[in-house]
């Protein structure tokens, strides 16, 4: 269960990394990014619980401080290297079949790249470097679907991603705009995924209390590992 998601997530970390120019490498116990990843997504994903240190600090940037791991099933120790743990969260699972929830907005993919510009603005809040992490060039991609929720305005009141990986499809970068409960975010997005398949992704923090109230459950933690250059 928690490797479908594990392998979900690093994909679509593969899929941000080819939209900025930047593909990375899958290898049977990680998946690894020789040059520095977009900002918010890491330079190395443990893909099993057997990986080590070596498997994904051997296929990275180390170059200077700010180089980051996901160490999917909490299981590694990289203070030794030069590393600090950056926050802790819990993936989640949503099996399939259970009813889809009601929303109020109207939810829909993104489709041009005005829309994702639009998306983009809101999702950063209005920062215009952190909404350019979002290109044109995931709107090609098969395995991804921006999805936005419309109010009667038609501004956009919340959005996540969906990536599809096989046997589940994965939620990331979900907000709610302010005034718009996060439920409710949560709810839009889970409109729209082929509902006989199940759904995963990962939160911390307040983040996690929404998605638990609608059919998710914790299925184990993961740590972020920061390179310090210490």
């Amino acid at each position: 269960m928690i490797t479908d998601a594990v392998r979900n997530n690093a994909e679509w970390c593969e899929a941000m990394c080819r939209a900025h120019g930047r593909p990375g490498a899958f290898a049977p116990q990680a998946w690894t990014n020789s040059r520095r990843t977009p900002p918010y997504y890491p330079d190395a994903v443990t893909l099993t619980a057997e990986a080590s240190a070596r498997d994904v600090l051997d296929g990275i940037d180390r170059g200077a401080p700010g180089a980051s791991v996901k160490d999917a099933f909490a299981r590694l120790d990289l203070a030794a290297d030069g590393f600090r743990i950056l926050f802790e969260a819990r993936w989640i699972h949503r099996p399939a079949g259970l009813p889809v929830p009601s929303v109020r907005a109207a939810w829909r993919p993104v489709r041009t790249p005005a829309e994702l510009a639009a998306w983009a603005a809101a999702w950063s809040g209005g920062d215009p470097d952190e909404a350019a992490l979002f290109r044109p060039a995931l709107l090609a991609d098969p395995a991804t679907t921006i999805v936005a929720g419309y109010g009667p305005d038609h501004r956009i009141v919340g959005g996540a991603v969906l990536s599809d990986s096989g046997p589940v499809t994965g939620v990331s970068n979900l907000f709610a705009a302010e005034g718009t409960d996060p439920a409710e975010a949560w709810a839009g997005c889970l409109s729209l995924p082929d509902a006989t398949r199940p759904v995963v992704g990962y939160e911390s923090g307040d983040d996690l209390p929404p998605a638990l109230s609608l059919g998710f459950r914790e299925t184990g933690p993961l740590r972020v590992w920061l390179d310090t250059g210490a």
